[in-house]
């Protein structure tokens, strides 16, 4: 009887805050403490401690990411599309200085022999730098890697072409002028076709990096706004109901996500305005650079097929004519205030040289004298056309490792001006959301 008596007891005592908690609970007594004073402050205190450490965590996040996306274009992108662009100058080159070996008969050459096996070992040494960038699963069945294979099955078979017209050309067959037909016919409609869309594809991917990071993050800035909007009309309802003018607490995490605020547009600005230039400076200058360099090597390998084939068509003269015209478009509206404008008009100055090079070479050609044309075109001199393209090609690859340097230094910029943030925005969300604690509680514990 005594043992059942001290049990019910017991019961009844474990029983009392247990009833008063269900009691606490019941729907109606916590919508009765959510209209309260204390109710509304402890909810106030909670969506803006999650406002602020939300915000930080965001603008963090989308800071590095974007350190990230500058870090790949610097070490990635930017290169793959130097690289590609070696790849189809070099192709080029290789191209012009075949067929300029060929004109000279017999043994070409060394300097000239040289500059054709500089050029195809460039361009292999390109294509295994690149199948090494490009590795990976993904990367098996993408464009650029059909693009890579398509080269690197293509130049074997142009090289031995043009090794089969070595030959004959050395022992005095005819037919070894129809063997480097072949092989330049090779290189202008499968190889230099395809390296222009590995180009193109790469610097596409350029474009498109800094395209995406001249877009400011709109949800950071989105969320920060956000946050200082409510912690304002926090502020007000407090104002207004509490007789508090200022909260100190609130008023410090306004600052803080303010601060946050501030530092993200202005230090996001700088960045882009840093990429924005190294685009306007860098890369479109290159592009200009690029297309200049390439078309010289075009133009001085039809200037050399026409005295191989001894061409009375007029084809040859039409793309050599065609790709000066456009080269002096190119120069001609290069920016004066760009990099490597001294470069640029040294080019002008060479390119301006090459055509009266050339015309004489032409004149010499009209008189019957081949021996005479392939001297101009070929020789040492310094008034020779030789000379000019070297000078021009020079003058061109100056020029492109300035603006890239630009281009690369702007990048860089960019990322440095973010080094800071991602931390910083993170430790001050964390700050903002102690501050509205440290704001809050002393109006919760007057109701103690």
């Amino acid at each position: 009887m005594a043992r059942t008596e001290q049990l019910s007891v017991r019961g009844q005592l474990r029983g009392v805050p247990v009833a008063k908690v269900r009691e606490q609970l019941a729907p109606a007594n916590l919508r009765s403490f959510a209209r309260s004073s204390p109710g509304r402050l402890i909810a106030f205190g909670l969506l803006l401690i999650a406002l602020c450490l939300s915000a930080g965590w965001v603008t963090a996040g989308a800071v590095s990411d974007r350190q990230h996306a500058l870090d790949v274009l610097l070490d990635d992108t930017e290169p793959d599309a130097d690289s590609a662009h070696r790849l189809y100058t070099s192709l080029s080159i290789a191209d012009a200085a075949a067929a300029t070996a060929f004109i000279s008969g017999g043994l070409e050459p060394e300097p000239v022999r040289n500059r054709y096996a500089q050029a195809v070992h460039a361009a292999a040494a390109e294509l295994v730098i690149q199948s090494g960038q490009a590795a990976g699963p993904a990367a098996d069945g993408s464009a650029d890697t059909r693009l890579r294979t398509g080269i690197a099955t293509g130049l074997p078979v142009y090289t031995g072409l043009i090794e089969t017209a070595r030959t004959n050309n050395r022992i005095g067959y005819p037919v070894g002028a129809a063997y480097l037909s072949e092989a330049s016919h090779q290189m202008q409609t499968r190889l230099l076709p395809m390296a222009a869309d590995l180009q193109s594809h790469r610097s596409d991917a350029v474009d498109a990096a800094q395209s995406r990071h001249v877009r400011p993050p709109w949800l950071a800035i989105a969320l920060l706004i956000l946050t200082l909007g409510i912690l304002g009309w926090v502020q007000r309802v407090l104002a207004r109901h509490w007789r508090r003018t200022f909260n100190a607490g609130l008023l410090l995490a306004t600052g803080s996500v303010a601060l946050l605020l501030a530092w993200t547009v202005i230090a996001g600005s700088i960045s882009a305005a840093a990429v924005i230039q190294g685009r306007d400076e860098g890369d479109a200058p290159a592009s200009r650079l690029t297309e200049t360099r390439i078309l010289a090597q075009q133009a001085r390998s039809a200037e050399t097929l026409k005295l191989v084939n001894r061409d009375a068509t007029g084809d040859y003269d039409r793309t050599y004519n065609t790709g000066i015209a456009r080269m002096n478009d190119l120069l001609a509206g290069y920016p004066g205030d760009a990099p490597a404008a001294d470069h640029v008009a040294e080019a002008r100055a060479a390119l301006g040289r090459w055509q009266v090079a050339h015309q004489r070479m032409n004149e010499t050609l009209d008189r019957g004298d081949f021996t005479g044309a392939a001297v101009v075109a070929t020789g040492a001199g310094a008034a020779d056309v030789a000379a000019q393209v070297d000078a021009l090609d020079r003058a061109l690859e100056q020029g492109l490792t300035e603006t890239r340097s630009t281009l690369r230094g702007n990048i860089s910029q960019a990322a440095r001006v973010l080094d800071f943030l991602a931390p910083g925005a993170l430790a001050l969300g964390i700050a903002a959301a102690v501050y509205v604690g440290l704001g809050i509680w002393p109006r919760l514990r007057e109701y103690r």
